[in-house]
Formats: C-alpha cells, structure tokens, sequence
C-alpha cells in the first residue's frame, strides 16, 4: 500500500511533500548560496537540513515557524511550497 493509498479521501492529491523544494524556495529568498548557509541562517544543525531534504525527518511545526520567522514568508506559503494544500488536518474537527 502506498502513502497515496492511505491518505483520506481527497487529500492524497493535496499533499505531495517536497521538503526540498520548499529549502530551495527559502534558501533563494534569503539570498543564501547552499545548505550549510540556510542551516546558519535557521540555527539548525547541518544534518537536520539534510535529512528534511531526502525525507528522512518531516519538516515539522517548529522547522515552519522558524523559516516564517527567519525569511518572512508566511506558514500558508511555506506549506503550499512544500506541496501541502490541505483545508484541513488530524486532530481537527471536520464539518
């Protein structure tokens, strides 16, 4: 069973994640040349950058805020970068 398999109904097209793409969209805003800058930048040790960008550590809550607070760019955007388009997540309430 794949991921796509599992997500509920109607979302497994509204999450594609592509944690490098959005380190490449905020490593470009910031003006930054590579990884190990963006992880300066963010006060993240160079391995969590690295294990984000091959999907091996979900860019979680906290990684979000920090590139909010660090380059600006607000959470909606960040996540749209990242391929997530979800209205709604676990733990909400549903209509």
């Amino acid at each position: 069973m794949t991921t796509a398999a599992a997500a509920p109904a109607g979302q497994a097209e509204e999450f594609n994640p592509n944690p490098g793409a959005l380190l490449d969209a905020v490593t470009k805003h910031l003006n930054l040349k590579n990884d190990a800058a963006l992880a300066r930048a963010l006060e993240f040790a160079p391995p969590v950058i690295s294990k984000i960008r091959h999907g091996r550590l979900p860019v979680g809550a906290m990684a979000l805020i920090r590139m909010h607070e660090v380059s600006g760019i607000e959470i909606k955007e960040l996540r749209e970068l990242m391929g997530d388009r979800r209205k709604h997540f676990r733990g909400q309430a549903s209509e």
